[in-house]
């Protein structure tokens, strides 16, 4: 292998897109890796100026390699081996889905928990709390 790539689910790993390279491989197995707009086997090279797709569900986020790395480095040195090139739509249909929460839940995620269905009755609740000093007259008479 030359010096001027790196396998790609090893720079994942490295550039903390995905916690573990096991995790990476698998991704891309799935299809959910591309670069250059092709579908991205786990043993793939990525060379400097490559544009690397990773979909995670509901986004599609886009990199574009400025370093190469194999090696895991910190949270703060990730910025000198890739620029994030996200669209701003892929963005705003992530901020869409964090603003809804547990509202749009997706099918099959099984039963909201506790704390979520606290949430979804402080939600229903509010502005209804106390007494209501009124009568609903629904037939019109007096």
């Amino acid at each position: 292998m030359d010096k001027n790539e790196v396998r790609i689910d090893k720079w994942m790993w490295a550039t903390r897109i995905f916690k573990s390279r096991t995790i990476a491989v698998e991704a891309c197995k799935r299809g959910r890796v591309m670069i250059q707009n092709m579908p991205a086997k786990a043993s793939r090279c990525v060379k400097l100026g490559d544009v690397v797709q990773v979909r995670k569900p509901p986004v599609t986020y886009s990199f574009q390699v400025v370093g190469l790395i194999d090696r895991r480095v910190g949270a703060k040195l990730v910025t000198d081996y890739l620029k994030d090139v996200t669209p701003k739509e892929q963005l705003e249909v992530l901020e869409n889905a964090r603003l809804t929460g547990f509202v749009d839940r997706a099918r099959g995620t099984g039963r909201p928990t506790k704390r979520d269905r606290r949430d979804l009755e402080s939600f229903s609740e509010e502005g209804f709390e106390g007494d209501f000093d009124f009568d609903f007259d629904f037939d019109g008479a007096e």
